[in-house]
């Protein structure tokens, strides 16, 4: 709880609108003038008249407008529109830069207010060819590569840190929208600042409704539908809360979207108090979608829920089956590694689970998604350590493949999707890319390789190597460099071709399904697939571990070890690990890098890496950059594992 001291007048609920005209272009220096508009509610809480100036100054011009108010009269007063010449724009994440203003309101000596916002402009239109809504920020097509938050706490005892640490984390997923559900909070403020900082666009749910048509299971639920889709009781209640959410959130430039209900629409008196009266008076800038699978949002011809699935999927199906134009809810597995479930498995129920077999309740009270046979599909599993390994494989393949598959078909089958889900409020055993504990796993890393902003991918329907480009500009002298390597290490190049990408879209170039096919039946093979600029600097890089013939990974069964070698350079806060696999030796494949405590052994968290769950080709090094706060003077260790990797500290 805070208290503020001001004098007779305070300023309060300022808007702020930026326009931002025409298409623009985040690598831009000298950017074409922007409009700013801002105003406030003045409330004077004294029995005389006041006189005085609303002033903020942003780069080094005031802008003022002279106010009377009468004894406790409260009125909203709207400020002179300032041009920002060469506006520096705030763009989502892999787009640009998010850069944010700082000014202060001032009402005389009275009170100030201090504001941060960015200027930017976000629309939508509709995409006939898709039928669903396209967004646009700055006048250019984002292609929505979203995430579903749950809920943080429900005492609202999240620290900035923790705020900031998992916004971060959907960062370096390189998405660029987290849905706010439904059925959680409304978040903190610190929330909202760390989606600002990270160019993270929001799209925020207001009211959980899903429930009220779920049938009745409990004792309690002794209501029938036509009562409980009355709820919530009190709608004038909920109705207020909407306005202080509205007036709370909408100068944040993360904020993209509104949405009245979850999975169905509110009942009518609020959808329309939302939709015709709160929404266009207090904002008037973002769309409003009745409810998150609504036609408006994303054309359901398919039938059924118009979200999902949710459970794992053969990695084709994200390529070849069309689903709904604008999912806002796909997702599939998601457990931690071994390190993750031990701090809350009880040691009676560490088994790996038997498929099929007999479920284990402390597992389904988790919520558990059974990974079916794909694990097995490396081998026959030992101990609840060794699946935990191989469902991390899976773990990449899946989201690496959904993103992959869902921005092959930009723009003819998809407007965007959203996975469900990317962030939990306990500790869970699906659907999450870092756990409870802030310890990320190999999800985060295949959604951080899968929706990279410039991507070279393999579609395993067509055998087409395609290029994505979400940039807004033609890439152009791109070398392909397509080659596999055999479980041994040695490399054979198929193909090298330079080649251009045009902006936001995604290509096929070189058909190469048939010769992978033959090269891979016996046991399987790696394929490195490359995007190299004439600098010679590497632009994606994308390596596919690809099974044999009958869909087993034979060949990793029986790989040879690598022996790579790590030198480590530290600065504060940081440290900076080169690893390097000598040449004449197998690839040194899936290697999980961590920090951790020197005298306890236990992992450091949290720590933001600039990519896990990697491979290096043999004779090739690759460098890792690992940020995270310092604990009292303790010097970490760096450790290492992997597939074929023995574990060490260094």
């Amino acid at each position: 709880m805070t208290l503020e001291h001001t004098g007779s007048v305070r300023i309060k609920n300022p808007h702020i609108v930026t326009e931002v005209p025409g298409q623009r272009y985040p690598d831009v220096t000298n950017q074409a003038p922007a409009l700013l508009h801002i105003s406030a509610e003045l409330e004077n809480a004294s029995d005389e008249p006041v006189n005085g100036e609303l002033t903020y100054t942003i780069d080094n011009s005031l802008v003022s407008t002279h106010v009377t108010l009468s004894p406790h009269e409260v009125r909203e007063v709207v400020l002179p529109v300032k041009t920002i010449g060469h506006p520096r724009l705030w763009w989502p994440n892999g787009y640009g830069s998010q850069h944010l203003y700082r000014t202060v309101l001032k009402f005389g000596d009275s009170d100030t207010l201090g504001l941060t916002f960015g200027v930017r402009q976000i629309t939508t239109s509709w995409n006939p060819t898709t039928k669903s809504r396209e967004t646009s920020v700055n006048g250019q097509k984002i292609f929505i590569k979203g995430g579903n938050w749950i809920v943080s706490d429900e005492l609202l005892r999240f620290t900035p840190q923790r705020y900031d640490a998992e916004v971060r984390f959907h960062r370096d997923m390189n998405l660029n929208l987290i849905r706010v559900w439904g059925g959680a909070l409304t978040e903190r403020p610190e929330f909202y600042e760390a989606c600002d900082r990270y160019g993270m666009l929001v799209f925020r749910g207001l009211l959980e409704l899903r429930r009220l048509q779920w049938p009745l299971g409990g004792p309690d639920e002794k209501e029938d539908q036509w009562t409980r889709r009355q709820y919530p009781n009190d709608h004038s209640l909920f109705i207020m809360s909407v306005v202080d959410q509205v007036k709370m959130l909408r100068n944040h430039p993360s904020l993209a979207f509104w949405c009245g209900g979850n999975e169905i629409t509110p009942p009518e008196d609020i959808l329309k108090a939302m939709k015709d009266s709160i929404m266009p008076t207090l904002d008037g800038t973002r769309t409003f979608f009745d409810f998150s699978n609504s036609d408006s949002m994303s054309f359901n011809s398919l039938g059924g829920n118009g979200d999902g699935p949710y459970g794992i999927q053969d990695i084709r199906t994200f390529w070849g089956k069309r689903t709904y134009p604008f999912n806002s809810e796909v997702g599939s597995v998601g457990m931690g590694d071994y390190e993750s479930l031990v701090r809350f498995l009880p040691e009676d129920h560490r088994n790996p689970p038997v498929y099929p077999g007999k479920e284990d309740p402390v597992w389904n009270y988790h919520k558990y998604i059974g990974y079916d046979s794909s694990v097995y599909a490396y081998g026959p599993v030992k101990d609840l350590k060794d699946y935990a390994e191989k469902a991390q494989l899976v773990n990449y393949d899946q989201y690496r493949a959904l993103m992959e598959g869902f921005s092959s078909h930009m723009w003819d089958w998809y407007t965007g999707t959203i996975i469900w889900k990317t962030q939990n409020p306990w500790t869970a055993l699906r659907g999450q890319m870092y756990d409870y504990y802030l310890d990320v796993n190999a999800c985060l890393y295949g959604l951080h390789s899968g929706s990279e902003p410039l991507h070279i991918q393999y579609d395993p329907v067509t055998g087409m190597v395609m290029i994505v480009n979400n940039g807004f500009r033609t890439q152009r002298e791109l070398m392909m460099e397509i080659r596999t390597i055999d479980m041994a290490g040695k490399s054979t190049l198929l193909t090298q071709v330079f080649n251009e990408a045009g902006p936001t879209m995604a290509k096929n170039y070189i058909p190469m399904g048939h010769q992978i096919d033959h090269v891979r039946g016996k046991e399987g093979i790696f394929l490195s697939l490359r995007l190299v600029n004439v600098k010679q600097e590497t632009l994606s890089d994308n390596l596919y571990w690809l099974p044999d013939s009958t869909g087993a990974y034979s060949g990793l069964q029986h790989i040879a070890k690598a022996t790579p070698k790590i030198k480590t350079t530290r600065t504060e806060g940081r440290i900076t690990a080169t690893i390097t696999n000598p040449a004449g030796g197998p690839v040194a494949f899936f290697n999980r890098i961590s920090l951790i405590n020197p005298t306890t052994k236990q992992r450091i968290l949290p720590v933001f890496y600039s990519d896990n769950y990697f491979s290096i080709l043999p004779g090739e090094s690759k460098t890792i950059t690992m940020d995270y706060t310092p604990q009292n003077g303790v010097t970490p260790q760096v450790s290492m594992r992997g597939w074929n990797v023995e574990e060490a500290d260094y």
